[in-house]
C-alpha cells in the first residue's frame, strides 16, 4: 500500500543529479526512512547520471513510501535504447561502458528492482526494504546469554576530564579517580599527554595533542594509572567555548570493554535474507559490483559513491608518496580535475599544507581556515570532510566529501566517510601497487630502450633529436634542451620540441626570450616557473592590443599567442644534465595549462637525464675527436698535386673507418727543382696519433731532404735514422719514393727506390704490365741500410701505377685481390687517361668485395700522353 508520494522532474544538465541527490535524500528523511537514505541517494544517482549524461533527456523521479520501504522511479526519454536481457547468467550490462552501470548497482543494493519501458518513456525502478528492527531504536545488537555479556563492575563509571587550551587538566571527576588512581589535586594542572599511552590501538598516526584540538574526536587509546598500569579505555572527545570564548575539551572515558557505552554506532547497510541479488561484501556495497579493476576507474568510483553518500558537491581521493610526505590527487568530481590531477602537497601541518590528512577531520567553513585543505581554494567549496586511508596502521591515502554550503557536514558523516574508507582502503592500496609494478616495469624496459638508442650514436644533433623524442609525449608534453659549451659559457637552448607540431615555433620563440635556468647540478626536478609567466604576460599584452583596436578585427595573433601560453600554463620541471662531474645542459619539460608531474614520472625522467647527459657528452667528445683528427689528415696530405710538364699524374685517397682515423696511408708530388718532381707513397704502420706523427714526419722529411739535393737512396736513408730516433714511438714504415724528369721529345725518365712496399707496375702501350723496381727493405727497422735507386723510362702512352696494401689486400672472405688480381685489372686500361686508370682501380677494388673497405688506399697513377699527329 502507497502511503505517500513525491515527484520531481530534472533538466538534461549535469548539475540536475546533484539536484535528484538532494531531492530523494530530503524526502527520505521528511518520511523518516534515513536508514535507507544512502543507498537510495547512491541508486538515484546513477540512475539520473544515465538519463541527463548518457541518454541526454530529461529525467522524471518518483518516490513512492510504502508500510515496509520505498520504491523510486526513474524515467528517461529515451525509449530506443536497447532493452536489458534478464535471464539466468545473462550479462545485462559491462563495467567496461559508461551507461548501464546504474542496473548494477540496482542488482547489488536494492531489494527489488526492474525496467518497464512504453513508446515514449523507459523506466528503472527499484524497491528497499526497511530493516526489521524494534520501533525507536537506532541499533540493536541480537539477545544474548547472561554468561556472554561483557564483565564490568558493579557501577559502571564514565570519567569526565576537562582539558584546557594548552592540554591542562582542568576538570577531573570522582569516576576518573575511580578508574584510574589519581586524586582531583595529583593531575589538576598537568598535561593529560603525561598520564596517557598513545596509541593503545595500532594504526593511529597522530597524537593525542592533535585529538584533543578536532571538533570531535572517538577512540582508542591508554591512560597509565596511579599503581603504573596501563588502562585502555574508549575515549570521546567534544570541544566546546565558555561564555568567555575560551576553548576546552570535554573527554568521555570508560573501560575499552565496556565501550558500548560511549560508542557512536556505525550505521552498517540493511541487509534483506531474502534478496539473493544483495553482496555481503561491504566494498562491493559500498563500490558497486563488479567494481573496476583498474586504479583510475576504482578511484573515480570511489568519490563518486563518497561523493553521493554525503550528498555532497564535490569529492577528491588523494594517495600518498611512497615516503608518505606528500599527498597526491588521483581522482575528483565536481573540481576542475584537468587542473588537480597529480598535484601534490605535503602532508606536514602548516600554512598550505594538508595538516589533517592522518586522522578524520571536518571543517565547518573553509572561509574561517583559509587554505586548511589546499584542494579547495578557489573552487567555491566552504564545507569539507575529510577521513584518512590506512593500510596496517600506514597512511595511504585521503579521501575528502567537499559542499558549496557552510556547516553541512559533523562528527556523524565523518564517521560515516571513514567507515567506507576502512572498506575500500586495502583494495586500493592493492591496486596502487599493482599500477605501480606496471609502471616501474614499463619504466625499466624505457630506459633499456632508451640507453640503446642513446648508445646507438655519437653525433650531437641526433642525440639532443632522441632525449627529445624519447620525452615528448611519454613523460611531457613539450620538451627543451638546453646545452652548455663550457664553464665560462650561458645556457643554449639547442632543441625544442612539442607533440603538437603547430606549436614548436611559438614555443621556441618564447623560450628564445627568457633567461634560461640557472645550470644548478642539484639531482632531480626542480620546478620553473618562467614560462608560465612570460607566457602569461605576452597574453596579457596581446590581448589588451587587440581589443585596443576596435577598428580591426582580432587578428590570428592573439590565438598563436594564446595558443603557446595554454602550452606552457602548466607544471614545468627543470632536470640538470651533469655528465663528469659538469653541468653540460639542462632537460626542460613542461605540461599544458593546469596539469601537473606525477613524482613516478619526475623520478623516470631523473634516470632518463643521466643517461642522456652522458651520451650527450660522449658526443661532444667524439665530435671534438672526429674534428682533431680530420684536421690532422688534412695536414698529412698535400694541399694539391703540382702541374707535370707532359706527364698525367691522378691521385685517389680513401681513408677507411667512421672518423677517417689519421695515420695510415699518405702520397705526395711536389717540384724539387727546375724540371724535376719528387713523388711518394707509403703505408705507416698502425693508426693513431703515433702513425700519425711518423706520417708527418715522413712526408716533410722528404720533401726537405729532396730538396737539398740528396739522391732518392740517400733520402730514405736519413728518414730511417729520423725514425729509429723516435725510440719506442717509431713505426716501420714502407716507402716509394722516386723522381721525375719530364723529357722534352715526350716520354718520362723516372729514379725510384721501393723499400718494402708494394712494386710499382709498369703498363705499356701493348698492353703488357710488369713490376717497374725491385723490392728494398722497409724503413724504420734496421739502422744500416744500403739502398739503390732504379731508372724507369715510360714511353708516350705508359702508365706508372703505385698502389698502397689496401689495394691489393682488399679481402672477400679468403680470396684476396692480390698483386696478380691488380695485375689483371690493369691490362684492360690501355689508352684510358691517368685519371680513368685510378678510378676503374678503384672501382674494381670496392666491386670486389661486398663489405666496406677495412684499410686506407691510396692510388697514384703517372701517364705519359701519346702525341696527336696533324694530318
Amino acid at each position: 500500500m502507497i502511503t505517500a508520494r513525491a515527484a520531481a522532474s530534472f533538466d538534461p544538465v549535469g548539475r540536475s543529479v546533484a539536484t535528484a541527490r538532494a531531492f530523494v535524500r530530503d524526502t527520505l528523511q521528511g518520511w523518516g526512512y534515513s536508514d535507507v537514505v544512502d543507498d537510495a541517494t547512491v541508486l538515484t544517482s546513477e540512475l539520473v547520471t544515465n538519463a541527463v549524461i548518457h541518454a541526454g533527456t530529461s529525467a522524471d523521479v518518483l518516490c513512492l513510501r510504502t508500510e515496509d520501504g520505498v520504491r523510486v522511479e526513474v524515467a528517461d526519454r529515451y525509449p530506443e535504447r536497447e532493452v536489458p536481457i534478464q535471464g539466468a547468467g545473462a550479462s545485462f550490462a559491462s563495467p567496461d561502458r559508461e551507461n548501464g552501470r546504474g542496473l548494477l548497482l540496482c542488482a547489488a543494493l536494492a531489494s527489488r528492482w526492474g525496467v518497464e519501458y512504453t513508446p515514449t518513456h523507459k523506466k528503472v525502478w527499484f524497491q528497499l526494504d526497511l530493516p526489521e528492527r524494534p520501533v525507536g531504536t537506532r541499533s540493536a545488537g541480537p539477545v544474548l546469554p547472561v554468561g556472554l555479556l561483557p564483565v564490568a563492575d558493579e557501577r559502571v563509571r564514565v570519567a569526565v576530564v576537562q582539558i584546557d587550551q594548552s592540554g591542562a587538566i582542568t576538570g577531573w571527576n570522582e569516576d576518573a579517580e575511580h578508574i584510574f588512581g589519581y586524586a582531583d589535586e595529583q593531575v589538576i594542572g598537568k598535561p593529560l599527554t603525561d598520564i596517557t599511552a598513545w596509541p593503545h590501538t595500532p594504526g593511529i598516526g597522530t597524537g593525542v595533542a592533535e585529538a584533543l584540538q578536532l571538533s570531535r574526536w572517538e577512540g582508542s587509546y591508554g591512560i597509565r594509572a596511579a599503581d603504573g598500569r596501563v588502562v585502555p579505555v574508549y575515549a570521546s572527545h567534544l570541544r566546546v567555548r565558555d561564555t568567555h570564548g575560551e576553548p576546552s575539551t570535554v573527554c568521555l572515558l570508560v573501560r575499552d570493554y565496556e565501550r558500548a557505552v560511549i560508542q557512536t554506532p556505525l550505521r552498517a547497510p540493511a541487509t534483506d535474507g531474502g534478496s539473493e541479488n544483495r553482496s555481503a561484501d561491504p566494498f562491493e556495497v559500498f563500490i558497486g559490483s563488479p567494481a573496476p579493476e583498474d586504479l583510475d576507474g576504482l578511484l573515480q568510483r570511489t568519490v563518486e559513491r563518497a561523493r553521493d553518500m554525503l550528498d555532497g558537491d564535490s569529492a577528491f581521493l588523494l594517495l600518498a608518496t611512497d615516503d608518505e610526505t606528500e599527498l597526491e590527487v588521483r581522482a575528483s568530481t565536481g573540481l576542475p580535475s584537468a587542473r588537480q590531477r597529480f598535484a601534490r602537497v605535503p602532508v606536514e601541518a602548516g600554512t598550505g599544507r594538508y595538516g589533517s590528512a592522518r586522522m578524520p577531520a571536518v571543517h565547518e567553513d573553509l572561509t574561517a581556515v583559509p587554505g586548511a585543505v589546499p584542494l579547495l581554494n578557489g573552487t567555491g567549496m566552504r564545507s569539507v570532510v575529510t577521513v584518512p586511508l590506512k593500510v596496517e596502521g600506514r597512511l595511504t591515502g585521503s579521501l575528502g566529501v567537499a559542499a558549496e554550503g557552510a556547516g553541512r557536514y559533523s562528527n556523524e558523516e565523518a564517521l560515516r566517510l571513514q567507515f567506507a574508507a576502512d572498506r575500500i582502503a586495502l583494495a586500493v592500496e592493492s591496486a596502487r601497487l599493482g599500477e605501480l609494478e606496471r609502471l616501474r616495469r614499463g619504466s625499466l624496459s624505457f630506459l633499456v630502450e632508451a640507453s640503446d638508442l642513446l648508445a646507438g650514436t655519437l653525433d650531437r644533433d641526433q642525440t639532443l633529436a632522441l632525449m627529445a623524442q624519447m620525452t615528448v609525449p611519454t613523460l611531457a608534453t613539450w620538451c627543451a634542451v638546453y646545452t652548455i659549451a663550457d664553464q665560462s659559457s650561458e645556457p643554449y637552448l639547442s632543441y625544442v620540441l612539442h607533440e603538437d607540431e603547430d606549436r614548436i615555433d611559438g614555443l621556441k620563440a618564447l623560450l628564445s626570450k627568457i633567461s634560461p635556468p640557472d645550470p644548478v647540478p642539484t639531482p632531480g626536478a626542480r620546478v620553473w616557473a618562467a614560462p608560465a609567466e612570460a607566457a602569461h604576460r605576452a597574453a596579457l599584452r596581446t590581448s589588451m592590443r587587440e581589443l585596443g583596436g576596435s577598428s580591426t578585427p582580432v587578428s590570428s595573433g592573439i590565438g598563436t599567442t594564446l595558443a603557446t601560453a595554454a602550452t606552457v600554463g602548466g607544471e614545468t620541471v627543470v632536470l640538470p644534465l651533469v655528465a663528469r662531474n659538469r653541468v653540460i645542459g639542462m632537460l626542460t619539460l613542461g605540461k599544458p595549462s593546469d596539469d601537473h608531474f606525477r613524482q613516478e614520472i619526475l623520478e623516470l625522467a631523473d634516470d632518463l637525464s643521466r643517461r642522456a647527459a652522458l651520451a650527450l657528452d660522449n658526443a661532444r667528445l667524439y665530435s671534438e675527436r672526429t674534428a682533431i683528427s680530420q684536421a690532422l689528415q688534412r695536414n698529412l696530405l698535400p694541399p694539391g698535386l703540382p702541374q707535370v710538364p707532359g706527364v698525367e699524374v691522378e691521385v685517389i685517397y680513401r681513408a677507411a673507418g667512421e672518423g677517417n682515423e689519421v695515420g695510415g696511408d699518405f702520397y705526395d708530388v711536389f717540384p724539387i727543382r727546375d724540371g724535376a718532381y719528387g713523388f711518394a707513397i707509403g703505408d705507416v704502420c698502425g693508426t693513431g696519433p703515433e702513425a700519425a706523427a711518423v706520417t708527418g714526419l715522413a712526408r716533410h722529411a722528404l720533401r726537405l731532404l729532396a730538396r737539398e739535393g740528396f739522391g732518392g737512396p740517400a733520402v730514405l736513408e736519413r728518414l730511417n735514422a729520423a725514425i729509429l730516433d723516435e725510440g719506442a714511438r717509431s713505426r716501420f714504415l714502407t716507402l716509394l719514393y722516386g723522381e721525375l724528369w719530364p723529357q722534352e721529345g715526350g716520354g718520362a725518365l723516372l729514379k725510384v727506390v721501393c723499400a718494402g712496399h708494394p712494386l710499382p707496375l709498369r703498363l705499356r702501350q701493348d698492353g703488357t704490365v710488369e713490376p717497374a723496381a725491385e723490392p728494398q727493405p722497409l724503413l724504420g727497422v734496421l739502422e744500416d741500410l744500403e739502398l739503390y735507386e732504379q731508372t724507369i723510362t715510360l714511353d708516350p702512352g705508359d702508365v706508372l701505377l703505385c698502389v698502397t696494401d689496401g689495394v691489393t689486400e682488399r679481402r672477400e672472405g679468403t680470396r684476396m685481390l692480390g698483386d696478380d688480381g691488380l695485375t689483371d685489372v690493369l691490362t684492360t686500361c690501355t689508352g684510358l687517361t691517368a685519371g680513368a686508370v685510378a678510378a676503374r682501380i678503384l672501382r674494381a677494388v670496392e666491386r670486389f668485395a661486398a663489405e666496406p673497405a677495412s684499410d686506407d688506399m691510396a692510388i697514384l697513377a703517372m701517364r705519359v700522353p701519346e702525341p696527336h699527329h696533324v694530318g
